[in-house]
């Protein structure tokens, strides 16, 4: 199930930008955090990493935890 944070020309939805926009302030975190912070069910946050992971925004390090690329950071300009 797609939740629809990159569309076809790359665009980033609103849920999208919302949580670049959480890491870039935050730092890295892991799914559960995340949820928590957003209040989103943890199956669509981890649909919503695994969709920004596969488009370069974000990567996965240190266990489970997520953060920002150098791609994440530009789409946050």
């Amino acid at each position: 199930m797609s939740t629809g944070c990159v569309s076809p020309d790359g665009r980033l939805s609103e849920k999208a930008l919302g949580l670049l926009k959480l890491l870039e302030e935050k730092g890295a975190l892991t799914p559960v955090e995340i949820a928590e912070i957003t209040k989103r069910p943890l199956f669509q946050v981890r649909s919503s990493l695994r969709e920004l992971t596969e488009a370069g925004f974000i990567a996965s390090s240190e266990g489970e935890k997520y953060s920002l690329t150098e791609k994440g950071r530009a789409a946050l300009s």
